[in-house]
């Protein structure tokens, strides 16, 4: 939901940062895997209980998202880019919610799993969109720049993130927070799943693509 919003806040950053990598030769690819590496190691210290530590990771692994983005940009972006971004994000996101259900399995076991179970919803939602969006040839006008068209949410990438930066600062509220953000998460399936289905619903006009592409629903009535 605020994505499009918190995109234009970091893009300078991001941009910044990026220069002198691109400067090197290092590419979006690289940032992705470095990226997912540093992300990774926020699940052994938040087993350890070593919260401070885990953001510090967490918050590095979106930095690298995000310069991988602006590399790609740059140099241009590749199916195969884009393909490993999106597959080692969502395995980053699930890998911290099992961090904290390793740090006290008896109060955040039962929540953790909840919010997994949440993030199916919202990832299949996510992702069986953006398939049949690329048949037919959609491209997003809220985020032109992303390697796929998807619905958006009450939960996106800035959400998830407010999230872990709530659960580090306040672990011992992680099952309230968890349950909370697997709501959001709910309702956020529930919007892709019905908008999903009404848009592709809609027969497409031969030869065209885009957003015109779609005729009004009326015209099935012929």
């Amino acid at each position: 939901m605020l994505d499009r919003w918190s995109a234009n806040w970091v893009k300078r950053p991001l941009e910044w940062m990026a220069a002198p990598l691109a400067a090197r030769g290092v590419t979006a690819d690289r940032v992705t895997v470095a990226g997912f590496a540093i992300g990774l190691l926020a699940v052994p210290a938040l087993a350890m209980g070593w919260y401070g530590i885990a953001l510090g990771l967490i918050i590095a692994n979106r930095i690298a998202d995000g310069i991988d983005g602006v590399l790609a940009r740059r140099s241009g972006a590749t199916d195969a880019g884009g393909f490993l971004d999106i597959v080692l994000d969502f395995i980053f996101y699930s890998a911290v919610v099992v961090g904290f259900a390793f740090a006290d399995p008896e109060r955040n076991a039962l929540p953790a799993v909840t919010l997994i179970f949440a993030f199916m919803g919202t990832g299949s939602s996510f992702l069986g969109f953006a398939v049949m969006a690329e048949k037919r040839g959609l491209t997003s006008p809220v985020y032109p720049t992303k390697s796929i068209y998807y619905l958006s949410g009450l939960t996106e990438g800035t959400e998830t993130i407010a999230f872990y930066v709530a659960a580090c600062l306040f672990p011992h509220a992680f099952p309230w927070l968890a349950l909370l953000f697997a709501g959001a998460c709910g309702v956020t399936t529930a919007i892709r799943v019905i908008t999903g289905y009404q848009t592709l619903s809609t027969p497409s006009i031969p030869g065209l693509t885009g957003e015109s592409a779609p005729l009004p629903r009326k015209a099935k009535s012929k």
